[in-house]
């Protein structure tokens, strides 16, 4: 599937982010949506439902995250009735601290870390689901090259389309659409590969069209 990047985002641009996903999940070919079950990820998630009931929602589960963050996730894949694939590291959480430990950032051994427990996951999921669009939660005011995204991107050869459906949305937007929708929160989150909120763990510059 191959589209015109540049008029796609020129309709799309300051189109609610649920009519992006509408948009998204009526193009030919499977979508999914990804998920860290992070800081307003019902968001989008709850916008995927909304637009396909079924969409597969992929979660990358690195094994580091906190108790209340596995709480959550269940509360709402249950809640939403979301078909949820976990792909996980092949080497266990406990494995990996016997032998490395979580190291970091600044750690030459972070960067091995970082593929281990989250591109090596994201790229075999993607293998493996062969998805035609990917949604992802991204916004625009979260990180520096976040700021110089487009909504809608591709590869050049035609591969899978990104999409960002919010965007271009703030903090504030997505805590108001929590409420409007009774939705819950997860602020008790922790990234290993990111430890800072605004710094890439490497998978949306590695994996960007």
């Amino acid at each position: 599937m191959d589209i015109d990047t540049a008029k796609v985002n020129a309709e799309l641009a300051g189109r609610h982010p649920q009519e992006i996903v509408n948009w998204a999940a009526g193009l030919d070919g499977r979508t999914i949506v990804t998920t860290n079950f992070g800081p307003y990820e019902a968001v989008i998630l709850h916008m995927a439902v909304q637009a396909q009931p079924d969409m597969d929602v992929v979660w990358i589960d690195s094994g580091y995250a906190t108790r209340k963050t596995y709480l959550f996730a269940e509360k709402l894949i249950n809640d939403l009735e979301l078909n949820v694939h976990v792909f996980n590291p092949l080497m266990s959480a406990a494995r990996r601290d016997a032998l490395m430990g979580i190291p970091d950032v600044d750690d030459p051994q972070h960067e091995e870390f970082t593929h281990q427990v989250k591109l090596e996951p994201f790229g075999r999921a993607m293998r493996e689901m062969s998805p035609d669009v990917w949604l992802t939660a991204v916004r625009r005011d979260q990180t520096a090259f976040r700021q110089g995204m487009d909504i809608v991107s591709q590869d050049k050869a035609g591969g899978v389309i990104k999409v960002a459906p919010v965007l271009e949305w703030t903090e504030i937007d997505m805590e108001r659409y929590l409420i409007e929708h009774g939705l819950p929160n997860e602020t008790n989150y922790y990234d290993p590969t990111k430890v800072l909120g605004n710094r890439e763990c490497g998978l949306h510059n590695r994996f960007s069209a």
